[in-house]
């Protein structure tokens, strides 16, 4: 493990054919596994399983919008004094570079991400205009400083952090701040409560009997906001970047990691009471399941608790479900500019699709949409 704290460095969709050469084939990455690999694949993946939708010859650029199933076209205004947070699970920021540690189901060469998405990435992390975001399902601290520098140099974000986290295929959080980075740390393979059960829903379980640990570590990040920023003392916000097992069968391990998470976060705020945590990523679970209710039974609240209403359009996920949240504690709840929240949507696959298809429209960035708030960095006390 190393620290990591870099300076600046639609009738809508086009047929594979000629369209889809014109999009760069954009091949997607579970596509590519093959044999057993592929099978755990498919189990743990948490995509719709839905049969092809037709696709029909042509997609014109005026109807993109109509590709935008879920979430606002376009932010709100921002709120004076405010700093805007942000999450987003960028879906496999993967490079043309082998990993020579990589290879066989978990070559990475495999799973890099089209140019026209890493394009449609940058361009949604732009109108999002975050001033610090967390970004999930990406491939190294190389890849992210190249991807700011290439396609992000003039956003502010001249401060960077991502720390291997243990995953087996290489992914982990990392965080683009326009604030200095004062500390980072994670904690790989960190062993949790119990042991692996034998099945994985109704198949066999490959960790059966290992103890059980964090699958991908969470970041913890310390962003200092500067008094130039502030008008008055600089201000700490502590970012914990989650990125969840996956798969319908995961809850066990959701739920360990979810209790494993409460016991760092307990001893952190014993120690600094007065501490502004933010929970916030990819949680692969939906509010009721029970590894984001221990969160929230922690003291942490859903600050998009007011864009969240039965039957709105406000999921975080091609699915249709909502599994990426901000939490925050009580001392972050009471800086958060009410109202504040949204999701940013994207082009997706219209409902139906098969996600294990390669095509994908024009504008597509993730199969997740970035979800944000606005705090404003002032202690409550003070208000």
């Amino acid at each position: 493990m190393t620290r990591a704290v870099v300076p600046m460095m639609g009738a809508f969709l086009a047929a594979v054919g000629a369209a889809g050469v014109a999009l760069g084939l954009m091949a997607q990455p579970v596509g590519s596994r093959s044999g057993a690999e592929s099978v755990i694949q498919a189990q743990q993946a948490d995509q719709p399983t839905a049969q092809p939708a037709a696709q029909p010859a042509s997609q014109p650029a005026a109807q993109a919008e109509s590709l935008i199933r879920f979430g606002v076209a376009a932010p709100p205004a921002r709120h004076k004094g405010a700093i805007r947070l942000a999450t987003y699970n960028t879906e496999n920021l993967f490079d043309a570079i082998d990993d020579p540690n990589l290879s066989g189901a978990n070559e990475d060469i495999d799973d890099a991400k089209p140019e026209a998405q890493v394009k449609a990435l940058a361009a949604t992390i732009r109108k999002l205009d975050a001033d610090v975001i967390a970004l999930e399902e990406v491939e190294s601290e190389a890849v992210v400083t190249w991807f700011r520098d290439t396609y992000l140099a003039d956003a502010g974000y001249t401060f960077l952090a991502s720390v291997e986290a243990g995953d087996e295929r290489g992914i982990e959080q990392a965080v683009l701040s326009r604030f200095p980075i004062k500390s980072v740390k994670n904690w790989p393979h960190m062993p949790l409560e119990g042991t692996h059960p034998a099945k994985w829903g109704s198949g066999v379980n490959y960790h059966a009997g290992e103890p059980i640990t964090f699958h991908r570590s969470p970041l913890r990040v310390v962003i200092e906001v500067p008094s130039d920023v502030t008008g008055g003392p600089a201000y700490d916000l502590t970012l914990f970047a989650i990125h969840a097992k996956s798969g319908g069968p995961g809850e066990y391990w959701r739920q360990a990691e979810a209790d494993g998470l409460v016991k760092l976060l307990t001893a952190e705020m014993a120690a600094n009471p007065k501490e502004n945590i933010a929970l916030l990523g990819d949680f692969n679970a939906i509010l009721s399941d029970g590894s984001v209710q221990t969160l929230v039974g922690a003291g942490f609240h859903d600050a998009l608790r007011d864009v969240y209403e039965p039957g709105a359009r406000f999921t975080s996920h091609e699915s249709g479900r909502r599994i990426d949240y901000i939490l925050v504690n009580d001392n972050l709840a009471a800086e958060e500019v009410p109202g504040s929240g949204f999701v940013l949507g994207t082009p997706a696959l219209p409902e139906g699709a098969d996600w294990r298809e390669p095509w994908r429209p024009d504008g597509y960035a993730s199969d997740h949409y970035p979800v944000a708030i606005e705090i404003r960095p002032v202690e409550a006390a003070s208000h």
